[in-house]
């Protein structure tokens, strides 16, 4: 029966499918009136003063501008530790605004700030310590069975009083008095049966003295305040909060089939895959210079509101055709033409692939550093001044609006004197915490951002 034009064409159920991408997205919400939260190093925020995870204050010129040397305002702090690590952890990046320094190396500035958190360190030892003890008593377990279960084959096989003949057990003959209370069980049994109650009784008194939350280790363990630094005075943006959710992209739509048209090679299942590698994205290696900068904006429309890509260890968005995307997408090689008639052959549009290995290694341990988060155009107007357009509500379709034009760099009030498109900060994949060689309790490391700048 051939497929009809319902079968194939974009329904309403399909729009609302979507798919669940590996990307976290930062987005606004609310100002940050307590000055509790305003000091707390786990509470992420764009704008505000930045919450310092080190006891040793960093020197206020980390946030100065490269290019005119004046103090910039922080752009968005990040709660982020790594999974199963004892550090707390969390990023900054300040920002230039000054119309002069658009388009300049050293105007978007980014820091990772780690100390160790030594009561989650705590239960990281003891966790490994229990996995590692159970893993012993289990192995041991195994080898006890397996050495008793040969043992008792060899009895078996040598009493001369076992069972011979059709219908015979290898077990051997109790009497009567098995036949009423069952045959005694075997060593095997016995061993297999105390291994068994052994093991759980373990892993719960550890959890019993375990009796911390992981709410309570996660937290930052003392903020550090800023009351008496030279970072109050530092200029700043009004401090909003900033909140995560994951990234839902709708399926491509399914092609359209006209009437009385059968394909080959389509069935239900087929029809149903909506699995999307958005990691092994490629670029046509052409002249069209607005198909990145296209690909772009059909990726953000999604969710107009995000000021912050994240993605550990993840593949960037790439705003425009630029130098930073031909280091990072670098051109393949290119097949030689041929020369004469008889040679000639169809040579084929090269695909671009993401490669970060041309970004410089972290200077402290030389391991490698991977992309981590990246800056969105959205977040240029979150940072509004607070009195432009206070009390005005925009529309969803006002906000989609300002969107584009703020993609498309159209707004240039709305900007402030940031012209980027966006901002890629790369880090240390060890989050190495070292000095002089040796390990230490904290660190303040400046990490690479490549900026793309407005086309």
């Amino acid at each position: 029966m051939p497929h009809s034009d319902e079968d194939w064409s974009d329904s309403d159920e399909e729009i609302l499918s979507q798919v669940e991408t590996s990307v976290l997205l930062g987005v606004p919400d609310g100002t940050i009136d307590d000055e509790a939260d305003r000091v707390d190093g786990a509470v992420s925020r764009i704008g505000g003063l930045p919450a310092l995870l080190p006891s040793r204050e960093p020197p206020i010129s980390s946030s100065h501008c490269k290019s005119c040397s004046q103090p910039m305002e922080l752009l968005v702090q990040i709660w982020c530790p790594f999974e199963d690590s004892p550090m707390d952890r969390a990023l900054y990046v300040w920002g230039c605004a000054r119309s002069g320094c658009q388009g300049k190396t050293g105007s978007v500035r980014a820091w990772r700030g780690i100390r160790i958190n030594e009561k989650y360190a705590q239960k990281l030892a003891r966790k490994r310590q229990r996995q590692l003890d159970l893993a012993r008593e289990k192995a041991k377990a195994e080898e006890s069975k397996a050495r008793l279960e040969t043992q008792q084959k060899n009895i078996v096989g040598g009493n001369p009083f076992a069972m011979k003949g059709k219908g015979a057990t290898n077990a051997p003959i109790f009497g009567l008095g098995a036949q009423i209370f069952g045959a005694p069980p075997s060593a095997v049994e016995i061993q297999s049966e105390e291994m068994t109650k052994k093991l759980p009784i373990e892993e719960s008194q550890d959890d019993a003295d375990d009796s911390d939350t992981e709410d309570e280790l996660l937290t930052a363990l003392a903020a550090t305040s800023i009351s008496e630094s030279a970072w109050k005075s530092a200029p700043s943006y009004p401090p909003l909060f900033l909140s995560t959710e994951s990234e839902y992209i709708p399926p491509p739509p399914k092609p359209k089939i006209p009437k009385g048209v059968q394909v080959e090679g389509l069935d239900d299942d087929d029809k149903k895959d909506k699995d999307i590698s958005w990691a092994k994205e490629t670029y046509e290696d052409s002249l069209e210079v607005d198909q990145v900068f296209e690909r772009f904006m059909n990726r953000v429309k999604h969710e107009g509101e995000q000021c912050v890509r994240y993605e550990l260890n993840g593949t960037p968005l790439p705003y425009a055709r630029d130098a930073t995307f031909d280091l990072l997408w670098p051109a393949p090689p290119q097949e030689p033409l041929p020369v004469t008639k008889p040679d000639f052959k169809v040579v084929r549009q090269q695909k671009r692939v993401y490669d970060a290995s041309a970004v410089p290694r972290c200077p402290i341990c030389n391991s490698a550093r991977v992309f981590e988060c990246q800056l969105m155009p959205n977040l240029i107007n979150v940072l509004r001044p607070a009195d432009e357009g206070k009390g005005k509500k925009l529309t969803d379709e006002e906000r989609r609006k300002d969107l584009e034009k703020a993609l498309k760099g159209e707004d240039k009030d709305a900007k402030r004197g940031m012209d980027w498109g966006t901002c890629m900060i790369f880090s240390c994949e060890k989050d190495c915490c070292r000095e002089g060689g040796k390990e230490t309790k904290e660190a303040w490391r400046e990490e690479v951002v490549y900026i793309q700048w407005d086309v």
